[in-house]
């Protein structure tokens, strides 16, 4: 009589349990897919560096010429209201003979430029050559072309998803699927920019430096979908 009762608590602790116990949802075919989608977009922004260099006896002397040089450039810039333009890097370097001995100092001191007017750029850095050199040139995908493309890519890679989704689905017999996650991510391939530099005659004066010419070309933008779909 004494066993009985002391079983019957933990035969209603056992049913408890089980009664807990939270039902699996049935096994079903799980794929693993991925889409990727392109397109080429024309690189409608584009940046350039000039630099100034100066070599004196004096670094002070050197510091004046630069200052000047550059100065020159920004009001220059300023005239060209669909560019962008600010100072960049300035440095002084000592020059030193083989005894080891200061002969003078070289400066180097930039100015940065970048704008969507390609023919702007072009007459402007035509009009600076005159007195700074032309360093580097880079042609990439403005931020707002940019974001506008991807947000249509994604649509597009989420269309390829979920055809891929078909095709799976029929493959395995099944009637339908459901997409379990997704994961969306963006890329963008910018390659080296080609830049046609019009020749110009070496005894032209500065007045006539004639403007450069550039081609921007393209960059390709990525959007990837990825994800898990279960078959039914």
């Amino acid at each position: 009589m004494f066993l009985r009762t002391a079983l019957a608590p933990l035969v209603v602790l056992f049913a408890a349990a089980a009664f807990a116990q939270p039902q699996l949802e049935p096994r079903l075919n799980q794929v693993d897919l991925q889409a990727e989608v392109t397109r080429e977009v024309q690189n409608d922004l584009m940046t350039a560096t000039l630099f100034a260099e100066v070599n004196d006896p004096s670094a002070a002397q050197i510091a004046n010429q630069l200052n000047r040089i550059i100065a020159e450039a920004l009001k220059t810039a300023g005239e060209f209201k669909s560019v962008k333009a600010r100072s960049g890097a300035t440095s002084t370097f000592p020059i030193y003979d083989r005894a080891n001995k200061l002969t003078g100092w070289r400066g180097h001191s930039e100015i940065r430029l970048e704008s969507k007017d390609l023919q702007a750029m072009a007459s402007l850095i035509g009009k600076l050559q005159a007195s700074v050199q032309l360093g580097q040139v880079a042609f990439t995908v403005s931020p707002e072309a940019r974001r506008q493309t991807e947000n249509e890519l994604i649509v597009e890679a989420v269309a390829a998803f979920r055809g891929r989704a078909d095709i799976a689905t029929k493959a395995l017999g099944g009637k339908s699927y459901r997409i379990r996650h997704m994961g969306i991510n963006t890329s963008g391939a910018f390659p080296v920019p080609r830049a046609a530099l019009a020749p110009r005659a070496m005894a032209a004066s500065a007045s006539e430096v004639t403007p450069p010419a550039f081609e921007g070309g393209t960059s390709t933008v990525h959007v990837n979908a990825n994800g898990t779909v279960e078959v039914e």
